[in-house]
């Protein structure tokens, strides 16, 4: 791909999955990929008994995580700090995420309609009750094609149309929502900056509610 083609051509994003701390599920790619494999993804597993409580279940470290998030809540994307955007990411790391392939429309950050039913299905998941409630981190990548501003924008923008879409047809809560954009500071494959693999908007499950449901 030509740096022409990074700014005006179609950029596929990829949601890339993975399930809890251990190895995920792969969807990239996967334009049908249904709500009931979303939930899977999403959803916590049941803290095993007689494991040391972990980070994430130290009811501290809960408390301290949620006072974060709640400083970001209503935050605007652009207006996160470089150090705040790190803290998110080091609080997703081992979060439950979702990866999906949405495609924009060319030059713009309007969903294209060829990724519709993969948006459709994330807001259904989203909205079910099994998640709902739930705060979720949106965060947008692009590869590294291009310059650092532009992306650092370009992957600003993603996320917000992916959280605007939710808020306005699935009645999910913006406050719920939390966008952040990484640009290409934060590639999947790192040897190959220009790989498509690396655009990608992750959703992550900051929640750990649903576990004990």
């Amino acid at each position: 791909m030509t740096r022409f083609d990074k700014f005006f051509g179609l950029k596929a994003i990829t949601l890339s999955a993975a399930l809890s701390m251990t190895a995920g599920l792969a969807l990239a790619g996967d334009n049908n990929v249904s709500t009931g494999q979303i939930l899977d993804a999403l959803k916590p597993k049941p803290a095993t008994r007689g494991l040391s409580a972990g980070p994430q279940t130290d009811p501290a470290v809960q408390a301290k995580e949620s006072t974060f998030l709640n400083t970001v809540r209503n935050r605007s994307t652009r207006s996160l700090s470089t150090g705040e955007r790190e803290q998110i990411a080091e609080l997703a790391a081992t979060k439950p995420k979702i990866d999906l392939e949405i495609q924009f429309d060319y030059n713009s950050a309007d969903i294209a309609k060829t990724s519709m039913t993969s948006v459709q299905a994330l807001g259904k998941a989203l909205s079910d009750p099994a998640l709902k409630g739930s705060t979720f981190v949106v965060a947008g990548h692009t590869d590294a094609t291009g310059g650092e501003e532009y992306n650092q924008g370009l992957s600003e923008r993603r996320a917000d149309t992916i959280k605007k879409y939710l808020v306005q047809n699935y009645g999910l809560n913006a406050t719920d929502l939390v966008t952040v954009g990484y640009g290409e500071t934060k590639l999947k494959d790192t040897a190959n900056g220009a790989d498509p693999v690396n655009r990608r908007v992750q959703v992550v499950n900051m929640d750990t509610k649903t576990a004990s449901k």
